[in-house]
């Protein structure tokens, strides 16, 4: 039983790995397209991993830089593993019974708390600035998507996604983009800064300060941190398409649906630059604020609750 978890479990985040990895290529590619580019191939996130993880490096700036991205890819699988990806499924459900919609959200941050204690020890100064407004900014968009998720918690009397999952069943009627729009659109725009796409690239800020907090990440560190980008990206995806819709039972509706999840905020990056600091924190906290504030109100006095 042990031995059939454990494989399940590495069919799993591989499977979803795979998935991530190849969502970036595609939108290097379409960002490419749009600046009037032919952009690198598809599979050139792959070739990126294992070129920085054959390379070996003496840089080191202290126990934490190395423990940062391994902090950083916990934090991935844990936000992964908690989910159920496919509704029913024995091999896609992972650890969703052991965990609740809490625990992600602590995966989340933790995640990103990892990267900032190992990226500060590095010497470089762009991996601090990167740090204070990833940090701030992530501050910023943890509010709507939290009221949102308050809402969702409120609608369907459960923090445990895969009953959020199996109360959005029966139909496209019954998912939450339809019972509670007000809550989907402010996670929406959360999402927007979650995976960091313009108007709100503060962090890596290629063109102001070029890559953020990995600046002195390189070799297999940098290939840590590549992978997790495919991973938790697809963690994200799976997450929001759960809670707002409907899930999935089967892997073809789940990659439909998270692949037009992830193109939302590729469109939006795609028309607008990016915003300074100052703007993206302020932005969060108000409009999608608010709108998170309104989700809730719906559900406890207009008697949108299941």
């Amino acid at each position: 039983m042990t031995m059939t978890v454990a494989l399940y479990t590495v069919i799993s985040v591989t499977v979803a790995t795979v998935y991530g990895l190849t969502l970036g290529g595609i939108v290097r590619k379409l960002y490419a397209r749009v600046h009037g580019r032919f952009g690198p191939p598809v599979w050139q996130p792959f070739l990126d991993i294992i070129q920085t993880h054959g390379r070996r490096v003496s840089v080191s700036h202290g126990r934490m830089f190395y423990l940062g991205p391994v902090f950083r890819l916990a934090g991935g699988l844990g936000t992964y593993l908690f989910i159920p990806v496919i509704f029913g499924s024995a091999v896609f459900s992972n650890f969703s019974m052991s965990g609740d919609l809490l625990l992600v959200m602590y995966f989340i941050f933790f995640g990103q708390l990892g990267m900032a204690l190992g990226a500060g020890q590095g010497g470089h100064p762009y991996s601090p600035m990167g740090i204070a407004r990833g940090l701030s900014q992530m501050s910023a968009f943890e509010v709507p998507f939290s009221l949102a998720v308050i809402a969702v918690a409120i609608q369907y009397h459960s923090l445990n996604i895969t009953s959020i999952v199996a109360a959005q069943q029966g139909g496209f009627m019954n998912w939450t983009l339809f019972t509670n729009p007000l809550a989907v659109i402010a996670a929406m725009i959360s999402i927007l800064g979650m995976n960091m796409h313009a108007p709100f690239s503060i962090v890596m800020a290629p063109q102001e300060i070029p890559i953020g907090p990995p600046i002195e990440m390189n070799g297999s560190f940098l290939s840590i941190l590549q992978t997790n980008r495919g991973l938790f990206a697809a963690a994200k995806l799976v997450l929001f398409m759960n809670l707002f819709f409907g899930g999935a039972t089967n892997i073809i509706e789940m990659i439909v649906k998270t692949f037009f999840i992830y193109m939302f905020s590729v469109f939006v990056g795609a028309a607008y630059p990016r915003f300074r600091p100052e703007q993206s924190f302020r932005f969060f906290l108000k409009w999608p604020a608010l709108i998170g504030v309104l989700s809730i109100a719906y559900i406890v006095y207009l008697g949108g609750a299941s």
